[in-house]
């Protein structure tokens, strides 16, 4: 796989610097592979929540090579706890890219043809600064002194790092959940800039159960006495209970009854009867637990917080009057929905609600509905169904493109 720039836009990206080796260290949050941009205190990101913040810096990668005129750029906007490595291996886990089914060449966003970026959110604490990051005031760790994160900041430090990149603007911007936000807010923000966006498993607002949800994972995690008020990293310690237990909440939701059954049903983890005890008889409980100790290797948990807080502040309409279709008003941007019929974090009336509403901006919209019981992490699995809408549309897109 290619990863480059041309000459033109490589010239722009003096700042990029590479990322040491991965480690997940107790007094920051694990570093990353890839390339990082700068941006210091004469270029701030102005954030919803008054701030301004400045220094600070965007972890991202890259697959593919922009073409001369930069028209072939495609911006992938990862989910709640995902991050820039879409379609490498990831330095803490080891593990493939985690888009690898949808990206590289020959598949729907094929590298052969199209310049392919992902950023870690800020917020987040793979590279891009976030509550684990250094307070330049202070010295130390932000903590809760971070500055609440929305939706929109994290589309605006994208566009800021898409400048700096030369890149003007996008063939297609995609994403599924939070990713998917990410989309709808580009689309409104930054018409102009996005040519054809996919969002994907997601909605135009966070449910009322999404959010409860939500702040039970928070709540665990400020529950466990090791949080320290936020401030664990100074102490030496990290809320890897309280984590673990969020991540295993919320992984349920990811997943669907039918998927489950399929994968667990009521077996035993060892044997054929209960131990008539509390340790993991069954083994979903096995599995939830792996997926728990496993999640707290690579997150930060006031990241956790900071990018839960973040969807459910989520709400597109609300800032367009309480109308949705104003947020998509004269776009020329061109639109596939894509929803799942088992996922019930974000179910299919969500992706009707944003159809609907592009439908009354007059936009270029198709919707996909998709047979599938694996839940809402099926944007991320092996869907051919999927694999095949992206593909026809993204070509269609590309032949409207001039690609």
């Amino acid at each position: 796989m290619t990863l480059s720039l041309d000459p033109a836009a490589q010239s722009r990206t003096e700042s990029a610097v590479p990322v040491p080796p991965p480690t997940v260290a107790e007094a920051e949050a694990p570093s990353t592979q890839g390339q990082i941009v700068q941006f210091g205190p004469d270029e701030p990101l102005a954030m919803d929540a008054g701030v301004l913040l400045a220094p600070f810096q965007i972890a991202y990668q890259t697959a593919g090579t922009l073409n001369a005129d930069r028209s072939n750029a495609v911006l992938i906007c990862h989910a709640l706890t995902g991050d820039q490595h879409f379609a490498h291996t990831h330095p803490v886990t080891g593990k493939r890219g985690w888009w690898e089914t949808l990206v590289g060449p020959g598949k729907p966003i094929d590298t052969n043809r199209y310049f392919v970026v992902c950023s870690n959110v800020v917020g987040s604490c793979m590279g891009s600064t976030g509550p684990a990051s250094t307070d330049p005031a202070t010295g130390r760790a932000y903590g809760l002194d971070f500055p609440l994160v929305t939706i929109r900041d994290m589309v605006r430090a994208q566009a800021m790092l898409l400048d700096r990149l030369g890149i003007r603007d996008l063939f297609l911007c995609i994403g599924g959940s939070m990713g998917g936000m990410q989309v709808l807010q580009w689309a409104a923000l930054y018409p102009e800039r996005v040519f054809a966006a996919m969002p994907i498993a997601t909605g135009a607002r966070h449910s009322a159960q999404n959010i409860a949800f939500h702040e039970v994972g928070r709540q665990a995690i400020m529950a466990d006495p090791a949080w320290a008020e936020g401030r664990y990293l100074e102490a030496g310690t990290r809320p890897a209970k309280g984590l673990g237990v969020a991540r295993m909440g919320a992984h349920i939701t990811y997943l669907s009854e039918p998927a489950l059954h399929r994968k667990f049903g009521r077996r035993f983890q060892d044997g054929s009867a209960p131990t008539f005890s509390f340790n993991a008889d069954f083994q979903i409980e096995s599995y939830l637990r792996h997926q728990g100790l496993s999640f707290v290797e690579r997150f930060d948990a006031n990241a956790y917080l900071y990018l839960t807080r973040a969807m459910d502040y989520f709400d597109l309409a609300a800032d367009h009057g309480g109308v949705l279709a104003k947020a998509f008003k004269d776009t020329k941007t061109r639109f596939c929905v894509m929803s799942f019929t088992s996922d019930w974090l974000f179910p299919t009336a969500d992706s009707r609600a944003i159809v609907h509403a592009l439908n009354a901006a007059s936009a270029a919209v198709a919707f996909v509905e998709i047979e599938s019981d694996k839940g809402h992490d099926a944007f991320l699995l092996d869907e051919p169904v999927m694999f095949a809408a992206a593909h026809g549309f993204i070509d269609a897109a590309a032949r409207a493109r001039g690609l």
